[in-house]
């Protein structure tokens, strides 16, 4: 059974022999790209710089060398333009604050902080001022809040929708030959249109624009979903409707040649609880939700992905009811996310994508035994009944030890 059969049959719930497993497909399943180099180095494989395919993360391209490596059976579109708004093209070799030498897009153009950090800057454009800081001793970027000073009487729904407009012939036609390209293979593909993240706070600060307008700062955000409610209601609607229309241009272009779509990456957990209420998330964001995973269903054999880190078990019926098929990253260590509850109670409803091993404590930190007996317990519970795609909770960082990396591949392997 090929990937893209062990996926299709995981996103309808039904058992199989061996598992759907994911690392790289999404900006929310990746690998670091000094991990991918010490990765590449473990399992004997040829020397070359690795390609960041996320610098905002500084995720990295993984190879079909170390893809078989690992037993990946899940590839991924993921765009063609960054976080910072330049295309993934022309690209050329960086040396890292780290000392690693990796391959950016032509526009990935930095500069030097006072701290000896690097600044980046939106669309590659340096006479701007920059969107992302990394620290000197970071391994990736936080955006910089931009926001300008606004009066409420003069907000305008269209500055905050600037970066989502409707996708061009151009852009649509390089779209499908990067999906095409991924659907002629063996694996599974999961896409990344965009567009379509309501309020996802990483795009709020719009790192990706050169003068953003509008709520651009994170806390205010936060504060207008309840002070500016009907504010937040127009940018919703109106992105919505944006959204539905590219869509229906995506399908025309890449059809259901793809298993899964990511719809949004917004996130709703803390380490402890909920930025809102059930309630909250039934009125603000589930309308809108609703019409984008109405209009998948009703049009495509798509699944939906949702990405939402944290404590989030008592929105999951609300996700369900929204249409969600997909819950990503499964982040067990968080409070009331007990594997065998979420399997039991949303198993039917909810495919796992994620959830394999903790990325905060165990594979930073903990024994290769401990990662195996992690891993195990979490594919043991999560892989009865189908519903189940490998992959651990979030992003693998820089210095996760590659041995506990490889304690996690030897395990999932036996599967």
């Amino acid at each position: 059974m090929n990937g893209k059969e062990l996926l299709k049959k995981a996103l309808n719930h039904e058992e199989t022999a061996g598992l759907s497993i994911d690392f790289g497909a999404t900006a929310v399943s990746g690998i670091h790209v000094l991990c991918i180099e010490r990765l590449r180095e473990f399992y004997g494989l040829k020397k070359s710089p690795v390609k960041v395919i996320e610098p905002y993360q500084m995720l990295g391209y993984i190879e079909n060398d170390l893809k078989e490596a690992m037993g990946v059976t899940v590839d991924g579109f993921t765009g063609i333009y960054s976080m910072f708004g330049f295309k993934f093209e022309d690209w050329k070799s960086y040396m890292t604050l780290w000392g690693q030498e990796v391959l950016v897009p032509g526009k990935f153009n930095t500069s030097q902080d006072e701290n000896g950090g690097q600044l980046i800057y939106p669309e590659g454009d340096t006479s701007v001022p920059p969107s992302g800081r990394m620290p000197k001793s970071g391994y990736f970027f936080d955006s910089i809040i931009r926001q300008e000073e606004f009066d409420d009487s003069e907000l305008s729904v269209e500055e905050n929708l600037e970066e989502f407009g409707l996708i061009g012939e151009e852009n649509l036609a390089l779209i499908k030959n990067e999906v095409n390209h991924l659907t002629a293979g063996d694996r599974g593909v999961i896409a990344n249109f965009g567009g379509t993240g309501l309020g996802d706070i990483a795009l709020v600060p719009a790192p990706m624009l050169k003068n953003p307008k509008g709520i651009r700062d994170v806390s205010e955000w936060y504060i207008s979903t309840v002070t500016r409610p009907e504010y937040i209601h127009s940018i919703f609607e109106r992105q919505t409707e944006i959204a539905i229309e590219n869509l229906k241009k995506l399908y025309g272009a890449v059809g259901d040649t793809i298993e899964a779509a990511f719809v949004c990456g917004t996130d709703f957990g803390t380490q402890n609880s909920q930025f809102c209420s059930a309630e909250a998330f039934d009125t603000l964001y589930a309308p809108y939700y609703k019409k984008i995973n109405n209009w998948i269903h009703a049009n495509t054999k798509w699944k939906t992905f949702k990405h939402s880190c944290g404590a989030v078990e008592p929105l999951l019926d609300n996700l369900i009811r929204a249409g969600f098929d997909i819950i990503n990253p499964v982040q067990c260590s968080a409070t009331g996310m007990d594997p065998q509850h979420l399997k039991e109670k949303y198993g039917k409803d909810l495919v796992f994508w994620g959830g394999g091993v903790d990325t905060q404590k165990t594979l930073p930190f903990g024994t290769p035994d401990q990662v195996r007996e992690e891993v195990k317990s979490r594919i043991d519970v999560f892989s009865k009944g189908g519903g189940f795609i490998f992959n651990a909770i979030h992003n693998i960082q820089a210095d996760t030890p590659v041995e506990n990396v490889a304690a996690m591949i030897e395990v999932i392997k036996t599967y």
